[in-house]
């Protein structure tokens, strides 16, 4: 019994309108160059997309009018599949996969450096999102949580005391000057004494 699994398809980037050229051997390591090409006389022209299908990544270049596949670039390591130029911001270097695992190298280029632009902002989402895989307890949904701790009960049992102490109020005796002016009648607020007997004030 066979089992359909449908993957998400999502397109990250479409270019209505992209040349293809032949790439000459690379005679420096630092990297490829347009001005090696003859950008005028391109092998092939139409559309490129992007598309983001499950876990992967593929760069696609179809006929624009009949959908037909031209190359087929699986974008598995960030930047190994795709090279920009050294001279120019509009023009990369492709390496695509045939029959048999067979690969071959081809210059591609757009017509508008805004388009070159947002071509790289979609392959650099996808070397960010490859690069920041999922956590570990994302991934494992069925591990049992911890149950959770129960509240403590704070409330007062019966017969049950508790004691508060105020800051500047603990253990305060009276000295015995103070005892003594209380005594005394002596005091901030004390009164006088009486005056004595037979003397009027």
């Amino acid at each position: 019994m066979d089992i359909l699994s449908d993957e998400i398809e999502s397109v990250l980037f479409v270019s209505r309108e992209v040349m293809v050229y032949q790439v000459p051997p690379r005679t420096s390591s630092s990297g490829y160059k347009a001005a090696d090409w003859n950008v005028e006389a391109f092998l092939w022209k139409g559309r490129l997309r992007v598309l983001e299908i499950g876990s992967r990544c593929e760069i696609r270049l179809e006929d624009s009018g009949t959908g037909e596949l031209f190359a087929q670039v699986n974008y598995t390591t960030p930047w190994s599949q795709v090279e920009p130029v050294l001279d120019s911001s509009r023009y990369f270097v492709l390496r695509v996969e045939g029959e048999g695992g067979k690969r071959a190298y081809i210059g591609m280029g757009f017509q508008e450096r805004g388009e070159a632009f947002d071509f790289q902002v979609a392959l650099q989402s996808v070397a960010k999102r490859s690069s920041n895989p999922t956590s570990s307890s994302d991934s494992n949904p069925s591990e049992p949580s911890k149950p959770a701790a129960p509240p403590k009960d704070y409330s007062l049992k019966e017969g049950q005391t508790f004691k508060i102490n105020i800051p500047g109020r603990e253990n305060k005796k009276s000295t015995p000057s103070s005892s003594s002016s209380s005594s005394t009648g002596g005091g901030l607020f004390s009164l006088p004494p009486p005056p004595p007997p037979g003397r009027k004030r």
